[in-house]
């Protein structure tokens, strides 16, 4: 089942994008969110997994992907990320979802829970939570503020396979990774399909990442799961162990050899995402 490219408009006019398979009215559509540097390209394998059960719809943010780029980087700060979510949701009849969020976007889904927590009905974490290790943002930050611009995608994935964290990605899989991950532009190039100014937003100067327990322990009482890779420099096995003493209810699926963030194409991940699913008419 082929997606429709929709695009629709924040609040100051910058265009959204985003990725919609259809599916029946009466079951709860899946909302998508990728991480900060990521696009709706990353959920394909989810919404042909899950492709006819329910609507799916995978956002482009601000500055990523098929979505307009800002005049400032400050247009690309998570308090108006959350904003724009709520504009696409409105704009696209999403009045209700279950909201699965890889990093970055996980982080937005726990907003909107203390912000909207009616919006919400499921929440699922892909590698995320209140507690951030700043090593593993670093690591991040050095990837996304660069363009190199490649001569061909052989050199992207060479790139890729150096710096990523254990992935699990098939050799096969490895020029599909690297075109969701960069797009060829007019100059011939491979260049980042996202604005390379979104590394602005990041914590600065050995800066500690923000507490997010608030937003954590505000996310409403419905069903929510963790997808955690063992391997992740972002997510620590304590602050997984903190966030499931904290809500007993929160199931988890653990990705041994997978660092951050898993792709969610894992037959494991897949599982848990379905049984999730499945709580949720």
């Amino acid at each position: 089942m082929e997606p429709r490219r929709r695009v629709v408009s924040a609040r100051d006019g910058l265009r959204l994008a985003a990725l919609d398979w259809a599916g029946p009215a009466h079951a709860t559509p899946l909302l998508c969110l990728s991480g900060i540097s990521r696009s709706g390209l990353d959920f394909v394998h989810v919404a042909e997994h899950f492709a006819g059960t329910r609507r799916i719809v995978a956002l482009d943010y601000a500055g990523h992907g098929e979505s307009g780029r800002a005049a400032s980087p400050g247009r690309y700060a998570p308090q108006l990320a959350v904003g724009d979510v709520l504009d696409a949701m409105a704009a696209l009849g999403l009045h209700r979802v279950a909201l699965l969020g890889t990093s970055f976007g996980g982080i937005l889904g726990m907003a909107l829970g203390t912000m909207r927590p009616g919006v919400l009905a499921g929440l699922a974490l892909n590698d995320t939570g209140p507690v951030l290790q700043q090593g593993g943002l670093d690591a991040i930050g050095e990837i996304i503020g660069r363009d190199t611009g490649f001569g061909s995608l052989e050199e992207a994935v060479a790139f890729l396979k150096a710096r990523l964290p254990p992935l699990g990605i098939t050799e096969a899989g490895w020029p599909e990774v690297a075109d969701r991950t960069y797009k060829r532009g007019e100059d011939g190039r491979w260049h980042p399909r996202w604005d390379i100014r979104i590394v602005d937003i990041l914590p600065k100067d050995g800066g500690a990442a923000p507490d997010l327990w608030p937003f954590f322990r505000a996310i409403p009482p419905v069903p929510s799961l963790l997808v955690w890779g063992q391997e992740s420099s972002v997510l620590s096995a304590r602050t997984v162990q903190a966030m499931r003493a904290a809500r007993p209810e929160l199931a988890l699926c653990s990705l041994p050899g997978i660092g951050h963030a898993p792709g969610l194409g894992e037959p494991a991940a897949l599982a848990a995402i379905g049984r999730w699913l499945a709580r949720m008419p």
